[in-house]
């Protein structure tokens, strides 16, 4: 929707893209479209967030520039995916990791699974948040809750989130506390875990939300909010709930107890769910909000973020000879 060409002294070109018309497969036309335009102009660094639909065109890159991949997510692991795209996004995962002349990882989980699969190193440059300064208790209103008497997830509905062992917990504790579960649900597994549940009156799908102050609130006064994710790197739903005081529980992998740390709790199944909803109150832990909120000031602040990039691309640039 932003239409002009120019957003705080940065240049912006909008390239066409008709996902909109004929679906994913847009997006390989968008990409083509982006690197094509890229071969116009004399671009020192060429900056990729992501590769899944640009790694069958990485030879079209312009030989002068040095192209940055931020290898994201396991996006190849995700269970939404047949085994035949599962295959294709791991084979565009490592044509990105051969083909890029720097690699970026946004969490120490991908990094390691770079180093260990491909035996290549890649740069540690985390995703960022903001901390939040102002909530809304109207929020609570409009959605029946009491503030701090609920606890929520805000997701995807898919599988490798761990919705429905999160629900299965909560279905199973003894609080019945209201659980609000934010997230598009107009789809075959969100109409799977809407039947599944449609007898317990504490589950509540609210379909997906996309303004960030009412999200931000909706946060805030929970009692705890669960993070479900297992795939991806540094997961910017989860920073968003440290910058909006959130008491975390969050599924036991690397990508989320290297940003969390002792700050959280954590689950590995729904009978662990059960227990730490039945047991745990957030007005006994905010020193944990504490220091995750000063863990986005500092690790995590967008200008700590910028710097780091801007000072990686000077210092690799300084030293660039494109490989034959």
């Amino acid at each position: 929707p932003y239409k002009s060409g120019n957003f705080n002294g940065v240049s912006i070109k909008h390239i066409y893209d008709p996902e909109n018309i004929i679906g994913t497969a847009g997006q390989f036309i968008y990409d083509f479209m982006c690197i094509m335009d890229t071969r116009k102009s004399k671009f020192d660094v060429i900056l990729q967030l992501g590769y899944t639909s640009s790694s069958v065109f990485f030879d079209l890159h312009p030989r002068s520039s040095m192209v940055v991949t931020n290898m994201d997510g396991l996006e190849w692991k995700r269970t939404k995916y047949s085994s035949k795209i599962q295959k294709f996004l791991e084979w565009a995962e490592a044509l990105a990791v051969k083909k890029s002349d720097f690699l970026v990882s946004d969490s120490i989980g991908i990094q390691n699974y770079i180093k260990s699969k491909y035996g290549k190193d890649s740069v540690y440059i985390p995703y960022g948040a903001n901390v939040v300064q102002e909530y809304d208790e109207e929020v609570c209103f409009r959605y029946a809750l009491k503030r701090y008497g609920y606890d929520m997830l805000i997701a995807r509905l898919e599988p490798e989130n761990s919705i429905e062992d999160i629900l299965d917990g909560a279905a199973k504790s003894t609080t019945k506390r209201p659980f609000l579960v934010v997230g598009k649900h107009e789809t075959k597994f969100g109409n799977y875990l809407k039947s599944k549940y449609a007898d317990m009156e504490h589950i509540i799908f609210v379909g997906a939300i996309y303004d960030k102050e009412i999200l931000d609130s909706l946060r805030y006064f929970s009692n705890l909010y669960f993070h479900g994710h297992t795939v991806g790197g540094t997961n910017p739903s989860l920073l968003e709930a440290m910058g909006s005081n959130a008491l975390i529980c969050a599924n036991k992998n690397e990508f989320n107890s290297a940003i969390l740390g002792d700050d959280a709790f954590y689950f590995k199944s729904a009978c662990e769910v059960t227990h730490l909803v039945d047991s745990i109150a957030r007005e006994n832990y905010l020193s944990y909000l504490e220091r995750n909120c000063l863990k986005i000031k500092t690790l995590y602040s967008w200008k700590s973020i910028t710097d780091r990039y801007e000072a990686f691309f000077i210092e690799k640039h300084n030293d660039f000879v494109k490989p034959k």
